[in-house]
């Protein structure tokens, strides 16, 4: 796992099955972003058994093959839409594609667990939304900042058991390196990624509605720039927003492609939730010149001030929730309709934000 490089940042927790070998049979497609492995690595871990991928490129094949040896390489996407034995598709193709795939997936009669950003226009949630009503499939969203931060599912329990309050405001900081160099043809296009805000932008809406309640919100403005990388002109180096929900709770956040070389991750990723009763902040991925650890938790209450870092501590139970949920047919990991407007509102933002010249 790199710390460095936020595409292929994948990590590992300790092995929590909560099904029997070979229970829960699921395949990898579509092998563009390197969170596939994340993905892979937290059903891996939660009891699932890894049995085809599938690219066109043989190179990355070759690669997730290393990775994980005992994956079979199908011949082509239909020979996993046709094993009875899959239930779930796990992908990472290029954003503007994964909602096709998906779709494909659903009409195969298997659950489609995707990285984010799900969709890259309103008229894909739109087609997302009909094929979950029809087939009865998941169309799940590796949002991994929340679910793959043990930091983030603490202060989740935290929140859920009042410890702050009523939430009335998140504030968000994505920061991120953009290593150019390592980077795909995708990656500057801008109808390809979507823009910054869907892109990276919708894990900022998904924790704003998750810490806060919301069931849905309202874009109130947004922004985006290219201040540094005027060589790849579609490229968006900077975002911001502001929201409000349903409940009444607010939220700002910024998100950006200019990390400096000089931080030892890929990004300071921040939160801090504030509650009619005090406040959390979450340092997910370093604690600044202070501690190259991450999930750091600042908690500030009535009874006093505290700092924890739960680093290996907390695990991911999203993973385990996930197989469940598609073995019962349950829907205790992530709602649908959370997933969808996640993105459905990071997507307005995209939309109509103000391009800073």
């Amino acid at each position: 796992m790199s710390s460095r490089d936020g595409m292929n940042y994948a990590p590992t927790g300790k092995p929590k099955p909560v099904c029997s070998p070979g229970e829960f049979v699921f395949a990898a497609a579509g092998l563009e972003h390197g969170h596939i492995y994340g993905m892979c690595n937290g059903l891996l871990e939660a009891g699932g058994v890894l049995k085809w991928v599938y690219d066109e490129d043989p190179a990355k094949i070759a690669a997730f093959r290393k990775t994980y040896p005992g994956v079979r390489e199908a011949r082509s996407l239909e020979e996993i839409l046709e094993d009875p034995e899959v239930h779930m598709v796990a992908a990472a193709a290029i954003p503007a594609d994964r909602c096709g795939l998906g779709l494909r997936v659903l009409a195969a009669g298997k659950d489609y667990f995707t990285d984010k950003p799900p969709f890259t226009t309103l008229e894909q949630i739109q087609e997302a939304r009909r094929a979950c009503r029809d087939t009865q499939r998941k169309y799940m969203v590796y949002y991994s900042e929340r679910l793959h931060s043990e930091c983030a599912v603490f202060a989740g329990q935290l929140v859920r058991e009042g410890a702050i309050g009523r939430v009335v405001q998140l504030i968000g900081a994505g920061p991120h390196r953009v290593n150019a160099p390592a980077r795909p043809d995708w990656f500057f296009r801008k109808e390809r990624y979507g823009g910054i805000l869907c892109d990276i932008g919708c894990h900022q809406v998904e924790q704003f509605l998750y810490f806060a309640g919301c069931k849905d919100a309202k874009v109130v403005q947004s922004k985006v720039a290219n201040y540094h990388h005027k060589q790849y002109p579609e490229l968006e180096d900077f975002g911001d927003a502001s929201l409000i929900g349903d409940n009444g709770a607010t939220c700002y956040f910024r998100v950006d492609w200019l990390t400096p070389d000089g931080l030892g991750v890929w990004g300071d990723g921040r939160t801090i939730i504030l509650g009619t009763e005090g406040y959390i902040e979450l340092r997910k991925y370093i604690d600044v010149a202070r501690d190259r650890r991450g999930n750091h938790l600042y908690w500030v209450d009535g009874k006093g001030a505290r700092h924890l870092c739960v680093d290996g501590q907390v695990g991911y139970p999203f993973f385990g929730e996930l197989i469940l949920d598609c073995l019962n047919r349950t829907e205790r990991a992530m709602s649908q309709e959370h997933a969808f407007k996640a993105a459905e509102l990071s997507i307005q933002a995209q939309r109509m934000a103000i391009r800073i010249e």
